[in-house]
């Protein structure tokens, strides 16, 4: 069942920059969501829609049943938010900061929870700390726990882990999962293409405020996944021969490695007849491995391919 639905959706700025072009997406309750995309492409302009913060200039979104602009407050009520920004009142402590916060939604006190929250994040010890105290990993955190305080049913994390510690991502994504098993729907950008690799149900690219695919993860690496085979020679070619002109090679490491791109799901991989055909050219190796490609490289030929068409 659809939690978020989206509409049309397009936003014009004043200056005439056009930072969305008509995004269509549906978001499944309980499904984690990676919305990947170069900076400026249009993520958090998306997010801010969705959440209430910027308004759209056409196109309609519904929370959980709740149009965002007609039913603002119960929508709103549905959803947490942590913006890349780090804002938070830095003469407060952080237990007040984020019961304040749940307060804020009009939900009644829940110190429990909030003990509970703040424990997942490894803030228990600092709850009575100044928040301008903090490094930026432990407010990133404090931001992590303000968004969950009022218990919401979609979460969105707009680049949540740039610039924060090891430790933080790896308690993160241990929280992600915890909220995802109790149905809470996560969305979120990143950079980091290794957690949308690793979390992600779906994966949405978007490049120049146009969603130009979005596909399960599984599905998209099995389609455009490649897979490359490379033959560490015994000795180095100074060029490709002709007769080997029919294969996607390319020469690396000053022609001592041979790289073959090929099709993984293909019938035929030509792999067999390659190898063949470098017995019969007498070109010898001494060594081969093969790689699929990450959901990095996927990326990185899908934004080329479209800037290439754009």
């Amino acid at each position: 069942m659809p939690v978020i639905e989206i509409e049309g959706l397009t936003k014009t700025y004043k200056s005439g920059l056009q930072a969305l072009k008509r995004v269509d997406l549906t978001i499944e309750k309980g499904e984690i969501f990676a919305l990947l995309g170069p900076n400026g492409a249009g993520k958090t302009t998306l997010i801010s829609i969705v959440c209430g913060i910027v308004n759209a200039t056409t196109g309609t979104v519904v929370a959980d049943g709740h149009d965002i602009r007609k039913d603002f407050r119960a929508a709103r009520t549905k959803i947490g938010l942590v913006p890349q920004e780090l804002t938070t009142d830095a003469f407060e402590t952080v237990l007040a900061t984020v019961t304040f916060s749940r307060g804020l939604f009009g939900k009644p006190g829940n110190p429990a929870l909030i003990e509970q929250i703040l424990k997942d994040l490894s803030l228990w010890d600092k709850r009575d700390a100044k928040i301008m105290t903090l490094s930026g990993g432990m407010k990133r955190r404090v931001m992590i726990a303000k968004a969950l305080s009022h218990e919401p049913d979609i979460l969105f994390l707009d680049e949540p882990t740039a610039g924060v510690d090891v430790e933080l991502r790896r308690d993160m994504w241990a929280m992600v999962r915890k909220l995802r098993e109790r149905g809470v729907t996560i969305i979120l950008t990143t950079h980091y293409i290794e957690e949308a690799e690793e979390m992600a149900d779906r994966v949405g690219v978007i490049l120049n405020g146009e969603l130009i695919l979005v596909e399960e993860k599984t599905a998209l690496m099995k389609k455009l996944g490649k897979k490359t085979l490379t033959l560490n020679l015994i000795e180095p070619l100074p060029a490709l021969p002709a007769d080997l002109s029919d294969w996607d090679l390319a020469l690396k490491a000053d022609g001592s490695e041979l790289e073959y791109s090929f099709d993984a799901q293909a019938d035929d991989t030509g792999v067999p007849s390659l190898i063949r055909s470098l017995e019969r050219l007498n070109i010898g190796f001494k060594d081969l491995n093969t790689r699929q490609s990450s959901l990095e490289d996927i990326f990185v030929s899908l934004v080329h391919r479209d800037g290439e068409t754009a």
